[in-house]
């Protein structure tokens, strides 16, 4: 059973171009990275200086993996497209809110 799933997951990647297993190593990959540039962000915005560098960090961890797929990837369905445009807008959305309410407590220590 294992096998047919894992068939079935190399089907799609071979369907659309892309290699699910570096997709995913990519996705996770990027994670730790992620975290340390959100830690930067935070410490930077405590300390008053700039977060522009943090930021853009962050958000090229936080896409990283779909930008793979916009590269290596071919024919890929627009509600694809769609629900990963709604992921990213989402994350976006929730990280930033986080990150604010981080920064709001460091404050008020």
């Amino acid at each position: 059973m294992l096998e047919s799933i894992n068939q079935w997951f190399l089907s799609l990647g071979a369907e659309y171009g892309v290699n699910p297993y570096i997709f995913g190593g990519i996705y996770i990959g990027a994670i730790p990275f992620f975290m340390l540039s959100i830690a930067w962000l935070v410490r930077r915005a405590r300390a008053g200086e700039s977060t522009v560098l943090p930021t853009m960090l962050a958000g090229f961890f936080f896409v990283s993996a779909y930008i793979y797929l916009a590269i290596a990837g071919r024919n890929i369905p627009v509600w694809v497209w769609i629900f990963l445009a709604a992921l990213i807008a989402y994350g976006a959305w929730s990280t930033i809110r986080d990150t604010r309410k981080k920064i709001a407590a460091a404050d008020e220590d």
